[in-house]
């Protein structure tokens, strides 16, 4: 089983849902805490999900239970203290137990992970998708950032 992994900063329509695409995975999910700016461009709510359906056939889904806190990021943006996001955010995936959220037939489809930073390094959704990669059995799930 594979969870995939991406981000839209410094991609071009075609380099994001081509990425998409060539992963076969049916379910993407939106975990950014916005979405609907217009820094998202074209990864807008809306627009994203009506993109998702007609150019790669994949089903888009607003999972805010994956997202962090707001006091979180702005913590993390006056610090630089990476460490301390890090814990925060799994101790926060913890208490919300997302891994009885997400469905198992979901992740056996294919899911990517959706959030704004190019780099998967310094952004929650690699911790997310770490996470979720435990909680059903590490040595049977491969991630792979975009």
């Amino acid at each position: 089983m594979t969870i995939y992994t991406i981000g839209f900063t410094k991609k071009s329509a075609k380099d994001f849902f081509e990425a998409l695409h060539n992963t076969g995975a049916k379910h993407l999910f939106d975990i950014r805490l916005n979405n609907t700016s217009q820094l998202a461009g074209f990864t807008k709510r809306e627009d994203l999900s009506y993109f998702l359906k007609q150019l790669v056939n994949m089903e888009y889904y607003e999972v805010p239970i994956l997202a962090p806190h707001e006091s979180m990021i702005s913590e993390y943006r006056k610090t630089k203290d990476w460490k301390k996001y890090e814990q925060d955010y799994m101790e926060l995936i913890r208490q919300r137990q997302v891994e009885n959220s997400v469905t198992r037939g979901l992740l056996e489809e294919g899911i990517v992970l959706l959030c704004s930073e190019a780099e998967p390094t310094h952004c929650h959704r690699r911790l997310a998708a770490e996470y979720l990669a435990m909680c059903i059995r590490p040595d049977t799930v491969e991630i792979i950032h975009l």
